[in-house]
């Protein structure tokens, strides 16, 4: 399904040198800031106390969220949890206070508006937790960049799953950046919708790949840039329909997900974001400065001159 049709293909890999300046400077950027000032890892990871709380009556998330935050605390998760009258709290450590003491203030504090709240289960969850989860994370992470790389590498060329995963790593680090930069709270959430960027970007960088591919097989005369700027422009309704569905829901969530979305949306909505330019200007100017030709994706074999081979002189 097309909703239109450009006719002329957009000079793209023209300017490619250009925004890949660009990005070189943001990728910089992003590095800069998580050195210096890190991420503002969550409860999960970092450890606290977990409060499983209930209603009698569907709870108000925002007046429990602002109840916690009366007492000081700035960096908690509040949720609801199978029901909405069950309420998840993840408190930060405090310096000199215990868990239970934690949570006793809490539930004070909540059945000052609601005497029938309920405490169902108080736990601390200790940093190497925390760090378990991080250390999980990161292989994660690497697993699906390996398993990303090696699907390319077979489906196309090696180059192209080179400049792929460089694209999408490229989308991975800058949205850390963000992250870090505006210290934003890094939670497991924040870290799923980093993986799911791993995984809608290469979507786009296979649908253009795969374009590149059928044009070096239909058109011997198109140069490089020519096939990558037709791949992008052909594919340009595509990506115009399927982006923006995707925008649309994630900033529905976004706007009305409430706080518990909120991070994670927003690591969505920066990965989407820059996936579409990666995929364009990253992914496709790398394959351009790597010199990938029409030799690379279609394999021809000489001529063999052998006359008693049936076959001889035959191209492949």
């Amino acid at each position: 399904m097309e909703f239109f049709r450009i006719k002329k293909d957009i000079p793209f890999m023209k300017h490619a040198l250009i925004f890949n300046v660009v990005s070189i400077i943001f990728f910089v950027l992003a590095v800069f800031f998580l050195f210096t000032r890190g991420l503002n890892l969550s409860v999960e990871f970092t450890g606290g106390t977990v409060m499983q709380v209930q209603y009698t009556q569907p709870a108000q998330l925002e007046q429990v969220r602002g109840t916690v935050a009366a007492l000081g605390y700035s960096d908690i998760q509040v949720q609801n949890l199978g029901t909405t009258r069950d309420v998840l709290i993840r408190l930060p450590v405090q310096e000199g206070v215990t868990s239970d003491q934690q949570s006793h203030q809490v539930l004070e504090a909540l059945r000052a508006h609601d005497a029938d709240v309920q405490l169902l289960r108080n736990e601390f969850v200790g940093p190497q937790v925390g760090d378990e989860l991080m250390t999980n994370g990161l292989l994660a992470l690497a697993f699906v960049a390996i398993g990303i790389t090696i699907y390319l590498a077979l489906r196309f060329e090696w180059k192209f799953g080179l400049a792929a995963i460089i694209a999408n790593l490229h989308d991975v680090v800058i949205i850390l950046g963000f992250f870090a930069f505006f210290q934003w709270e890094f939670s497991l959430a924040v870290l799923a919708g980093v993986l799911a960027v791993l995984g809608y970007s290469v979507n786009e960088a296979v649908v253009i790949f795969d374009r590149v591919r059928e044009m070096f097989r239909k058109n011997r005369k198109m140069t490089t840039p020519q096939v990558l700027d037709h791949a992008i422009t052909s594919t340009m309704s595509r990506t115009v329909i399927t982006h923006a569905s995707t925008e649309a829901m994630v900033l529905c969530m976004f706007f009305f997900g409430g706080a518990s979305l909120h991070y994670f949306s927003l690591a969505l909505t920066i990965g989407i974001v820059f996936g579409v330019y990666s995929s364009i200007f990253v992914g496709c100017g790398l394959v351009q400065w790597m010199g990938v030709s029409r030799e690379d994706l279609v394999k021809s074999t000489k001529a063999r001159h052998d006359p008693n081979d049936p076959n001889a002189g035959a191209v492949v």
